[in-house]
């Protein structure tokens, strides 16, 4: 295949995902799951090429940049106040998955050698951070359990990555220390915490200098693979220094960045993590040609694969639940005995947590990346490929229906201590204070009337609705319906001056940005 050829099938798979997504949203099915059956359908157009996926290009080219956007997402406090829980998830739960799944494996083929079990067990157990977003997005959760969700997302890839290179490295060489293991991994996470520190300070300091809002873009998006590559490089986890990158880069981007780069920045990243995430699922399916054709076809792969794929995919499931119910139980020992005081998550968020390990793009990649003399590669790959496909079509569309069921709500000590309310009234009043020192002049006279009247009117204003909040809702959405007609009708009265020639192109466009701009203050303001 030429290089043309490839960008048309790259068009073409872009096209595919905006058909898909718009199919799942009339549908009402989850998004990857319709962007999973449509890129193995696509696999199968007779005459279309097979698609062969490059493991590490897909972890180079989809992972850092994904991991950058968790990262630069999520509450840093929430993140640093339940960091054992999501140690837990993250390196507990992936080390257990990795040895139960093992286990099972080596029950239903007793002649896999146990470097190849492991193997499997450490491809299949990470939760993937793409199809966790992706489910994620869809439904609702207290606090503390999307915390857990999403840092154990961010976090447990380089476990599972870890494991899965020893798994390799002992099928090769026919040793293995589970020692070694251990303090190697710490060591890997270490180095990366430590190597996407220092990149993050380095793009605080260097985005304070640039000034230019689209070279800060810019510099940003390339800050994602600029972590793991070095990460990579310097042969510690790649994984860990893209978090730690983005970490260092979200608690700062509300002092270096600019409103108006902060705008320009989220409207580019949302549709390139859009696309990126998408195109992900899309090459899932894709892949999956090959394994079947491999396989012998479906009717081969399903006589011979069916039974120890449900067996890895319940085993999976099962071990999953075991560890997060072992560990609730350990909280409620520990607190019982006044060894701590960490709150359970309770029966509800159990049942939430441990049916939320939907798995993809890192099982997919590592599963590929096994080398072709592997032992039994083929049984790997059609066992991971059932674990994504089980996992995305059946916990990926139940979980909403699972967490309405759960009843789950959000403890007193996740709330915040402010309202947005109450936030919004302890600004305005800081705002209002500013605007009546400097609207005098140094003798004393009031040279800014207007715009002090302006800020005390809103002050009280905001400071009134803080505190009768349920009472002005009907009359404010009331309000910004008028702001948004009244916004609708300037900006066709905008369009026919310019159609007209009454006025000439950048007239049009800078108030049109006004116009944008009160508009979207207003869906905010009545949101």
């Amino acid at each position: 295949m030429d290089a043309t050829h490839l960008f048309e099938l790259v068009i073409a798979m872009f096209l595919a995902i905006i058909a898909l997504h718009y199919l799942a949203r009339r549908l009402g099915l989850p998004p990857s799951v319709a962007l999973l059956a449509g890129g193995a359908t696509l696999a199968f157009v007779p005459g279309l090429p097979a698609i062969t996926v490059d493991p590490e290009l897909v972890l180079v080219i989809f992972l850092p940049p994904l991991l950058l956007d968790g990262a630069w997402s999520i509450a840093v406090g929430r993140l640093r106040r339940h960091m054992v829980g999501i140690a837990s998830l993250a390196i507990g739960a992936v080390f257990f998955t990795t040895v139960m799944i093992a286990v099972v494996a080596h029950l239903l083929m007793p002649a896999l050698p146990w470097a190849a079990c492991a193997a499997l067990g450490a491809i299949v157990s990470p939760p993937d951070a793409v199809s966790a977003r992706a489910v994620l997005e869809r439904v609702k959760l207290p606090r503390r359990l999307q915390i857990l969700l999403e840092g154990e997302s961010l976090l447990n890839d380089a476990s599972g990555l870890v494991l899965f290179r020893f798994a390799v490295a002992a099928a090769a060489t026919g040793t293995f220390s589970a020692t070694s293991a251990i303090g190697n991994f710490f060591l890997l996470a270490i180095g990366g915490a430590l190597v996407g520190a220092v990149v993050g300070t380095v793009w605080v300091k260097f985005v304070r200098r640039l000034g230019d809002e689209y070279l800060i873009i810019a510099a940003t998006t390339l800050l994602a693979w600029i972590s793991y590559l070095l990460g990579e490089f310097l042969h510690v986890s790649g994984v860990i220094a893209t978090v730690t990158t983005g970490l260092v880069a979200t608690w700062h981007q509300h002092t270096v960045l600019s409103a108006a780069t902060r705008m320009r920045g989220t409207s580019f990243w949302e549709v390139f993590v859009f696309l990126m995430e998408a195109s992900v699922f899309i090459l899932i399916g894709l892949s999956l040609r090959d394994v079947v054709e491999r396989g012998g076809g479906f009717g081969q792969l399903a006589e011979t694969m069916a039974l120890p794929a449900l067996a890895i995919l319940l085993a999976l499931v099962v071990t999953r639940f075991a560890w997060i119910f072992g560990s609730e139980l350990v909280i409620r020992v520990c607190n019982g005995l006044g060894l701590a005081k960490t709150a359970p998550i309770g029966g509800g968020g159990v049942v939430v947590l441990g049916w939320a390990g939907v798995r993809g793009v890192v099982t997919l990649a590592l599963a590929l990346s096994l080398p072709q003399d592997f032992p039994d590669r083929d049984f790997i790959l059609v066992m991971a490929f059932a674990v994504i496909v089980g996992t995305v079509l059946v916990q990926g569309t139940t979980l909403g229906r699972v967490i309405s069921w759960a009843g789950l709500t959000e403890p007193e000590s996740e709330k915040a201590r402010m309202t947005m309310s109450e936030a919004e009234a302890a600004m305005a009043q800081v705002q209002f204070a500013s605007v009546r020192d400097l609207a005098y002049d140094r003798d004393g006279k009031l040279i800014h009337p207007q715009l002090l009247e302006r800020y005390q009117r809103r002050a009280t204003a905001i400071i009134d609705y803080a505190a009768r909040t349920e009472d002005y809702k009907p009359v404010l959405h009331a309000h910004f319906d008028v702001v948004l007609e009244a916004v609708a009708v300037g900006r066709k009265e905008l369009i026919r001056l310019h159609r007209a020639g009454e006025i000439d192109d950048e007239t049009l466009q800078e108030l049109e940005r006004d116009l944008d701009l009160e508009e979207l203050s207003a869906i905010s303001a009545k949101a």
